[in-house]
């Protein structure tokens, strides 16, 4: 890329899943980092109907929008995007199959340098924005189609990690049809891992769907309420005491921040959605944790070592699970977009290891880049030996 040209860099937010309203505060976040000097910010709203919007307002329309953890409008420019496959472009219906007096003239003619996909939750950090993305040939920040579909599916999560022989909680997997086959199939899990128990859907983030459940009356709510969200249901043994989360940033030599701790506050149960989003007091965070340097080290270990069994690039953060004591240390899940928030972790732990929030977002999108770059030089078709 010639010397003091911007990289062009589309910003893609909202999106169809429960944590549309927590993308919109990332993406604030990320938009306002990135340097104008360096880059061109192409701001790409999804509103939770699925259609895909070009924003030319769209700082506004997001400061609006996140206070009060509103969905993105519908105004602005409507735009269906499909890919065109090599070529680092998406292309406004219009531009495609109008005739020449309406092609449309928006921010998207020509070429997107990378995709920065502030996208939580299911169709975005699942998989299903990753494998559209590879299909245009534009570099994208974060993991691809195989990373970000572990990320999002816990009861695969977990498998790999505890084959890897890293540790976590005991917990079972349910399906709506085994439950329906066997009604007390659930009853019996709970009462062999012992209550309390958490139940949660299988692919879903932000804490959405979750509830601690102290008795066996409360199990069936549970599980109905978390079906709302997911084929698949987990239920969980609990783990009373400490939760501690780092940050992972690389790609095949990924590096550890300092982790941190969460607090949960103001009467809340557990890190919930309202303690993270709703209630200002419902949780705080200590950055770096107040934990012995030798169990720092060893959250940072196992965090890269997740990193790599679940074949992630660009970034994740690893949340654990800890006995009061301390003894007892579980990976309790990896997100493979984190949150950019100004509550968010992930940017604040990079913060306290040295690595501030404007060049983080311009090391993710160096990676982003140089993965791209060692990607396209594999072959997909036979070659021959001479």
């Amino acid at each position: 890329m010639p010397r003091g040209k911007k990289l062009r860099v589309g910003v893609l937010f909202g999106g169809r899943s429960g944590e549309h309203e927590v993308s919109l505060r990332s993406a604030l976040t990320v938009i306002s980092a990135l340097n104008p000097a360096r880059y061109e910010v192409v701001p790409i709203g999804i509103a939770r109907d699925g259609r895909w919007y070009l924003r030319n307002d769209a700082i506004e329309q997001l400061r609006k929008a996140t206070p009060q953890l509103r969905s993105l409008s519908r105004g602005g420019d409507a735009v269906a995007l499909p890919p065109y496959p090599g070529h680092q472009t998406l292309i406004p219906i219009e531009s495609a199959y109008g005739s020449a007096k309406r092609r449309s003239k928006t921010a998207l003619s020509g070429k997107l340098d990378v995709i920065f996909p502030v996208l939580h939750g299911t169709y975005g950090e699942d998989g299903t924005v990753q494998g559209l993305l590879d299909l245009t040939g534009i570099p994208y920040v974060g993991s691809g189609v195989l990373g970000s579909a572990i990320g999002m599916d816990k009861d695969v999560q977990k498998c790999l990690l505890r084959d890897a022989n890293i540790p976590v909680v005991r917990y079972c997997s349910i399906t709506r049809v085994e439950l329906e086959d066997a009604p007390k199939l659930a009853s019996r899990q709970a009462a062999e891992l012992g209550y309390p128990v958490f139940v949660k859907p299988n692919a879903l983030g932000s804490s959405i769907g979750i509830a601690r459940v102290a008795k066996p009356a409360q199990l069936k709510a549970a599980i109905d309420d978390a079906f709302q969200y997911d084929q698949k249901v987990l239920i969980e043994e609990s783990c009373a005491g400490r939760e501690f989360e780092c940050a992972v940033l690389g790609n095949e030599r990924p590096e550890a921040s300092v982790p941190g701790e969460v607090l949960v506050k103001g009467g809340h149960d557990f890190y919930s959605y309202e303690s993270k989003y709703v209630d200002p007091e419902g949780s705080e965070t200590r950055i770096p944790a107040d934990i012995p340097a030798k169990l720092a080290t060893r959250i940072r270990e196992i965090s890269v070592a997740a990193f790599k069994v679940l074949s992630l690039r660009g970034m994740a953060r690893v949340d654990f699970l800890a006995s009061n004591d301390l003894k007892q240390l579980y990976v309790n899940e990896v997100n493979t977009i984190p949150g950019f928030t100004a509550i968010s972790m992930y940017p604040k732990m990079w913060a306290a290891s040295g690595i501030p929030l404007e060049k983080l977002v311009e090391r993710l999108i160096d990676l982003a880049i140089a993965d791209h770059r060692t990607r396209s030089k594999l072959s997909y078709t036979y070659v021959p030996r001479a």
